[in-house]
């Protein structure tokens, strides 16, 4: 981990909108309006621009990886740092005539367009939308978690496990998933201790405690009452009853959030899951709203860049489609009228 990403977040919020915003091409009516970009939202709009669909990014400028120095598990792009990826997608995307707003989507409404009230006071007008406005990690309460999130304290192996392997780990149980994750990060490092927390002992099942012991995780009961710092490290996790265990890194399960507030104003039909309710979706993105469409985060916690960035071309092209399709039904009925 470094301090890299840091010093890109501060380089951003230095240039404030302008390093976000593109030239308004004097409409407020779009065939598609993007609400997120990030990587779903900005390939979407890669796709959607290349189609020559008249289209609309409103980023928020909240991507769910801020907190992280790199992104890994994207071929080609592993080890990128977040900020990297999402600057050189606002390019590509403006090479193709899309447009981008640094703004935040309030409220949304349907009528014989969508109609999408922005933060600033804007409104935009759109044939279909794509919501991809991800979701926000509430992290345990405990002091010194939230401030080296993306750093020591982590959420996901498959992100951060490589490089963090084989130093001592340790994870927060503050969720019922807690224990599949002490399993799972065993699988980076021998060296595991699950500190049960809010979690008691006796609420483990007999098979989880069989697996740990399997697994070779340690488990230790007691509240936690915060982690240790040593130059600007992390040094150990101490329990509420004075004890220290020494640990390099930390692994929590955040409380997933979802913003599907506009979703839900639109009417959407969304499905309860361990992680938070999401819409429910067909394989393209499509929600049970006609002409709305929600890819990444948005549509589901395990969403890892890859994945978003994926859901978006899907989301575009099957948008394209039906634009095409629907244009061309109505030319043809004009010419049998």
């Amino acid at each position: 981990m470094t301090d890299k990403n840091e010093t890109d977040r501060n380089e951003t919020e230095a240039h404030g909108t302008e390093a976000y915003e593109t030239e308004a091409h004097g409409t407020e009516k779009y065939e598609v309006v993007v609400i997120g970009g990030g990587a779903a939202g900005l390939s979407a709009a890669l796709v959607l621009g290349r189609a020559r669909r008249r289209t609309l990014v409103v980023d928020a400028g909240e991507p769910r990886n801020a907190p992280a120095a790199h992104m890994q598990g994207y071929l080609s792009r592993d080890g990128m740092p977040p900020t990297e990826f999402l600057a050189l997608g606002r390019e590509e995307i403006t090479r193709y005539g899309v447009e981008l707003v640094r703004d935040l989507a309030v409220d949304v409404s349907r009528g014989e367009d969508f109609a999408v009230a922005l933060a600033s006071g804007r409104t935009v007008y759109a044939r279909r939308l794509v919501v991809a406005t991800g979701l926000a990690d509430e992290l345990p309460a405990v002091p010194g978690v939230a401030e080296r999130f993306g750093r020591d304290v982590l959420h996901c192996p498959y992100c951060h496990g490589w490089e963090v392997r084989d130093q001592a780990f340790g994870v927060l149980a503050s969720a019922p998933m807690s224990v599949h994750q002490a399993l799972m990060v065993s699988q980076w490092s021998k060296d595991v201790t699950l500190f049960l927390h809010t979690v008691a002992e006796k609420e483990l099942a007999d098979e989880d405690l069989r697996r740990l012991a399997a697994a070779g995780v340690k488990v230790v009961p007691g509240e936690v009452a915060g982690l240790e710092i040593t130059d600007d490290r992390l040094a150990g996790v101490r329990l509420t009853d004075g004890t220290t265990h020494d640990r390099s890194v930390v692994f929590v399960v955040p409380r997933a959030v979802p913003r599907t507030g506009l979703l839900e104003q639109l009417g959407a039909e969304l499905r309860e899951t361990p992680f938070g309710a999401y819409p429910v979706v067909d394989e393209t993105g499509r929600t049970t709203v006609p002409g709305v469409w929600a890819a990444g985060n948005a549509i589901g916690f395990a969403e890892q860049v890859v994945h978003a960035a994926s859901g978006g071309y899907r989301a575009a092209a099957a948008i394209n489609g039906e634009l095409l399709m629907t244009d061309l039904d109505a030319t043809a009925q004009e010419h049998n009228e």
